[in-house]
């Protein structure tokens, strides 16, 4: 999912490149909802945002979204074990994700869920939230105090807030969050799944040291390319470039190491990365038994070279030693 941004040059930021950004948030939601309705994981929230797809996806972006859903999150939940859920989650590019319902559904939910992105997708997904009782109800529930805000851009309940505002300027997101009752003492998950990428080496490394600055006691989770040096990962862009949608951020995914050293250089304590064929492995076997079942899978050695080509960096600081810097899979 994409970063949000205010495009600095025209007031609607409608500029080609946050528009093609914008564009996989959708995509990732469709197949997100594919792989549900073919019964890969259950999300019964998924449904409210988005379209059910017009074609099958293939067994291989089925596969990859389910190792990417369950990788990012155990990292998550381990998080929230090693803390009691007492810790607030920011979910940068958020989308049309679905993880607050999910966890409230699990009685898992943090003091505090924020969610960043595009102004535009912010303001779609309070449409559908305002318009989808499944969606509010779960929201009402957890909310006490003082009533709940919402407005087309932004919504603030004592549990949930949504903001729409640009990752690539940091001060601008810290003063939004901090209206939404950010607490910058408690210890917080940052999590960013295919953001950084989107933006300049310089913009995540601004956004990184920004979040490493902040919080004393934090975790930052980034999914997404890597290995994207070698032919494959070439076709990768090139594929994306047809549609206009250019990986600003690219250089720094020419390795797990590469991965690393941008989280060390920013103010991270520890930080580790492995790629999404190794996480496959690490899940529950059961489960992947369970779903490999679901769909034959004919290109075996595409599944693999595509999960080589993605993975998930988890980074730490812990001035409460709480034991984040021994979260692994």
């Amino acid at each position: 999912m994409a970063a949000a941004a205010r495009d600095p040059v025209s007031a609607t930021g409608l500029d080609e490149a946050d528009e093609a950004v914008r564009g996989t948030c959708e995509d990732a939601s469709v197949c997100k909802r594919f792989a549900v309705s073919v019964g890969y994981w259950k999300d019964p929230y998924i449904q409210y945002f988005v379209r059910q797809a017009k074609e099958r996806k293939a067994p291989e972006i089925n596969r990859g979204y389910y190792a990417r859903v369950h990788g990012v999150s155990y990292l998550i939940k381990a998080f929230l074990k090693k803390t009691e859920c007492n810790c607030q989650i920011v979910n940068l590019g958020a989308g049309m994700d679905t993880l607050f319902w999910r966890l409230k559904d699990e009685n898992l939910l943090p003091r505090k869920y924020f969610e960043v992105d595009f102004p535009m997708i912010v303001a779609r997904k309070i449409h559908n939230i305002k318009s989808k009782p499944p969606l509010s109800k779960p929201i009402m529930e957890s909310h006490s105090g003082d009533s709940l805000l919402i407005d087309s851009h932004s919504l603030d309940s004592s549990r949930y807030s949504i903001v729409g505002a640009d990752l690539r300027f940091s001060s601008d997101l810290e003063e939004k969050l901090k209206k939404h009752n950010l607490d910058i003492h408690l210890p917080t998950l940052l999590v960013a799944e295919c953001v950084l990428v989107y933006m300049t080496p310089q913009q995540s490394s601004n956004l990184l040291k920004w979040a490493a600055s902040t919080f004393p006691v934090a975790m930052f989770i980034n999914y997404e390319q890597v290995n994207m040096t070698d032919r494959f990962g070439q076709i990768m862009i090139e594929n994306l470039q047809r549609r206009q949608c250019n990986l600003a951020g690219v250089e720094v995914c020419r390795s797990l190491d590469s991965q690393r050293e941008r989280l060390l250089l920013n103010g991270w304590e520890t930080a580790r990365a492995i790629d999404m064929m190794k996480v496959y492995s690490f899940l529950p076997q059961a489960d992947v038994k369970r779903i490999e079942g679901l769909e034959f899978l004919d290109e075996k050695e595409l599944f693999e070279q595509l999960m080589q080509h993605y993975c998930i960096c988890w980074a730490s600081k812990d001035s409460s030693n709480l034991g984040l810097a021994n979260i692994t899979f």
